[in-house]
């Protein structure tokens, strides 16, 4: 008396449950559970019709969850690895450049506060903003000043 198991609909459904997937992820995630080709190609194209899917939710989801703290370059490098559309990730990537000094600010003065008092101090808050996907001028900036407003 075993359990069936439960369909590529039904896993992908599990999968969106919990947060918003991009297709390319959940083909990846998916793929293993294939049975026939064109099986897994199917039920995306369902749920994809049905609106369970759709790539505008899934940049929106991580711009609001990630940008705050996250440089446009690391989330530009998020976008792609989702798979999502090049034109989409260009658009959110441009508005993100906008702000890009304020997140860096805030997001270093959380961290720090205070600015750095010799070469190592500045070394290291450089790399904790270039880690972030901050670019280099933004990075000097927030650095040679942090208390500019």
């Amino acid at each position: 008396m075993g359990f069936a198991q439960p369909s590529l609909k039904g896993r992908a459904l599990r999968l969106l449950a919990s947060r918003e997937y991009s297709r390319q992820e959940l083909e990846r995630k998916l793929a293993e559970h294939e049975q026939e080709p064109g099986q897994l190609r199917q039920a995306l194209d369902e749920l994809q019709a049905k609106g369970f899917l759709d790539e505008q939710r899934v940049l929106d989801s991580l711009l609001h969850r990630r940008a705050p703290r996250l440089g446009a370059g690391r989330i530009k490098q998020e976008l792609q690895a989702k798979g999502l559309d090049a034109e989409r990730i260009a658009a959110a990537v441009a508005d993100l450049r906008a702000s890009e000094f304020e997140r860096a600010r805030e997001v270093w003065r959380r961290k720090f506060g205070v600015p750095p008092l010799d070469a190592a101090q500045r070394a290291k808050q450089a790399r904790f903003l270039a880690a972030r996907g901050f670019g280099g001028d933004v990075v000097r900036r927030v650095l040679n000043a942090p208390d500019e407003e």
